[in-house]
């Protein structure tokens, strides 16, 4: 499934809980009126949407830059075989490519680059391109700091040759997800931008990665894990070709990122030239889209919000489900919270069903505590993973005098502890006072550490006790294969989405079974099993579904929501005025 960290699949949202941090309202220079944020200073083929964090990374598959605040504009930017379609289907993008199952012992999925797929600066997307894919989702070319390995582990490297265009995985052994196994949106990276960091030729290029020559391609590994963040301003442009109808054009700082349309792409032209995502905290953007400064708002669900929205002339309103939760993850690397009997007295106290009834049931009034991590309760398979993972237990409901005697046993009774989150959200900070006025009465001494950088610095470095945040994701089994399964080490370059480092080799086992697992209904048990021992363990404690809020001013023509980790930028190209 993404938050902060995503590992191409599975996204942590910064700060509205996807995968997710939130950015601070956009002002603008009172004396620039292309600043100002008003509709009417904005060209009318531009239209403009609100997100609540600001753009970091043109390379979302990074542990440290898996995000929707990077991966949602970058989804027409860069292109793949496949992306999260209407309703959050994998969705084939055959202006990409195509691709097709030819063999199921060894399973093996044949990949057609276009041949007119080129970059924006004109060098064609071709084999040396699939090389650095693979070499990042494969983990088997040392020093990616590559957030998801998961399936593209069990592969061969792909046998292609300069100029190429046609590549075929050939896996080890069955993988559940082989349909969303290719490059998909977000995740082709321009190769010659890579191998010019060493100074490497196309050829040399493909011969390293072949070879595993990590030594080799060091410079570009480095670029590659660090070079395109965006530290208030983007990467020269010919470090970010666009493979997709638009092209990224100009970050403003705490303002805004514009995109414009890409004169090399080869299909559909996108229908609205410009595209600006304007970065405006949750609580500001209904107000926002009232005053005409943005045309789309995704703003975090509430009564009161919702009533705004729904006073507004002339917008659509839509609620909707979605392949997004909250939890509250701890840190087994260096936390108090290493000791389980820790886990379970904070697990005991934390509020659950009195966080739900307070902050989501006024928007969502069927919404109850998450039973289990891995499945949306709205998924047909839901009830089956629920009953065989023994739902949440002896933390279905609060026990405060549980908790203390916990605590008194372990001799840890006024044990501070921190909770990090993404600040500004006035939700999750509600959500912490909660828990610290329930946990403080069973003895924990609970610190509020919400801070602006949470999931950029401090949730990378391990920096907390427990972190609050979400996970923004799609059906896919192996999208949250990489937040459970053991690190090989607690380093940013290796723990994947495992952010707590939690680890089971119980767990590891399940995982690779459930991802070699082809039929469906074969499934249910096994990610039972993995809930079941999550529970056990309390790698993490699950607290609710989100539910999606967007609105939009209904001169816009093709807006559609999404509840995958995409988002609704899925087609942004499609955006226009009618």
């Amino acid at each position: 499934m993404f938050h902060a960290r995503m590992p191409g699949r599975f996204l942590a949202l910064l700060a509205s809980g996807a995968l997710l941090l939130s950015a601070c309202a956009d002002t603008g220079p009172a004396d620039d009126p292309a600043a100002s944020g008003s509709e009417s200073a904005l060209p009318s083929e531009t239209i403009t949407y609100a997100y609540e964090q600001e753009f970091h990374s043109y390379n979302n598959n990074t542990t440290a830059e898996n995000a929707t605040r990077n991966a949602a504009p970058l989804q027409r930017v860069l292109t793949g075989f496949w992306f999260y379609g209407d309703k959050g289907a994998i969705t084939p993008d055959k202006d990409f490519g195509t691709y097709e199952k030819v063999s199921d012992d060894p399973l093996s999925v044949e990949y057609t680059i276009n041949d007119k797929a080129v970059w924006s600066d004109g060098v064609p997307i071709d084999c040396d391109d699939v090389m650095l894919w693979w070499a990042f989702r494969s983990g088997k070319v040392r020093g990616f700091a590559s957030a998801d390995t998961t399936g593209l582990r069990d592969t061969k490297v792909p046998d292609c040759r300069k100029g190429e265009k046609k590549f075929t995985l050939v896996y080890d052994k069955p993988f559940a997800d082989w349909v969303a196994g290719g490059p998909g949106a977000t995740e082709m990276m321009p190769a010659h931008v890579v191998a010019k960091q060493d100074g490497l030729s196309e050829e040399d290029f493909i011969a390293a990665v072949r070879e595993g020559d990590s030594r080799r391609i060091a410079k570009g590994i480095t670029f590659f894990n660090d070079g395109w963040v965006s530290e208030g301003r983007l990467p020269d442009a010919e470090l970010i070709p666009s493979s997709g109808p638009y092209k990224l054009s100009k970050l403003d700082a705490g303002q805004r990122l514009t995109l414009v349309a890409n004169d090399r792409w080869w299909g559909t032209p996108a229908a609205t030239p410009t595209i600006v995502e304007r970065f405006i905290t949750l609580d500001e953007q209904a107000q926002a889209l009232q005053n005409r400064e943005v045309q789309i708002v995704e703003p975090q669900p509430g009564p009161d919000v919702l009533r705004q929205l729904q006073s507004l002339r002339g917008v659509e309103v839509d609620v909707f489900e979605k392949y997004t939760y909250e939890h509250l993850d701890f840190n087994f690397d260096s936390s108090p919270f290493r000791d389980r009997r820790l886990r379970e007295a904070f697990a005991r106290c934390v509020p659950r069903q009195l966080i739900v009834n307070t902050l989501i049931g006024p928007v969502s009034p069927s919404a109850k505590p998450l039973q289990v991590r891995t499945v949306a309760p709205f998924q047909a398979n839901s009830a089956r993973v629920v009953a065989a993972s023994g739902s949440a237990g002896a933390y279905a409901r609060q026990d405060i005098a549980g908790a203390r005697a916990l605590l008194r046993e372990a001799g840890r009774t006024g044990l501070e502890v921190s909770i990090g989150y993404q600040t500004p959200n006035p939700r999750r900070t509600a959500a912490v006072q909660l828990i610290i006025d329930a946990c403080n009465k069973a003895g924990f001494k609970v610190v509020d550490k919400g801070s602006e950088d949470f999931l950029g610095t401090v949730m990378p470095a391990n920096g907390y006790d427990v972190a609050l945040f979400a996970w923004s994701g799609s059906a896919l089994v192996s999208g949250w294969a990489s937040n459970f399964t053991s690190p090989g080490k607690c380093d940013a370059q290796n723990k994947g989405n495992n952010n707590g480092c939690y680890s089971s080799r119980q767990v590891d086992r399940l995982i690779a079974k459930l991802n070699s697992t082809v039929d469906l209904a074969a499934q249910d048990p096994i990610i039972g099993a993995i809930e079941k021992r999550l529970w056990s363990d309390l790698a993490t404690i699950p607290l609710f579904q989100h539910p999606g809020l967007s609105a939009w001013n209904e001169t816009l023509r093709n807006v559609v929501p999404n509840p995958a980790q995409s988002t609704i930028t899925w087609n942004m190209d499609k955006w226009r005025l009618s």
